[in-house]
């Protein structure tokens, strides 16, 4: 209840109430499933017949498949954004949440402008790269 009113969002909510919005939505479908048959019955007999044994169990099942794909799809983006603020922090960095950027202390330094080929001499080595040992 906490992480609700956290104005700063450093935390998300989504995954502890996903579970209540799927039942929801499952409550939603089935008492459409209901309403669907009951016209349908209400309608013509045959009808109500199609309702309850092909076009109804049908779309709930369609739809379903679609509430569930897309919880499925944001819950997979929210767990990627928290992994990747742990990885921030296990690298030493600063996660977003935490403030602004700011650099990592153990950053190479800028690279440095190109400099003049035949400033030193004419001679075209290049400079030694401080990455290989």
């Amino acid at each position: 209840m906490k992480s609700l009113f956290d104005l700063e969002f450093r935390q998300f909510i989504t995954p502890s109430i996903i579970k209540i919005v799927y039942i929801l939505i499952m409550v939603l479908l089935a008492i459409g499933y209901l309403g669907l048959v009951i016209t349908g019955f209400m309608t013509d007999a045959m009808l109500g017949f199609l309702m309850l044994l092909i076009v109804g169990p049908l779309v709930s099942l369609v739809y379903l498949v679609l509430v569930r794909a897309s919880l499925e799809s944001l819950l997979a983006q929210i767990r990627t954004a928290e992994n990747t603020t742990e990885l921030v922090r296990l690298a030493g960095g600063i996660p977003p949440a935490d403030g602004g950027y700011r650099p990592h202390p153990g950053n190479p330094p800028a690279p440095q402008q190109p400099q003049d080929p035949t400033a030193n001499g004419g001679n075209n080595t290049p400079p030694a790269n401080p990455y290989q040992k």
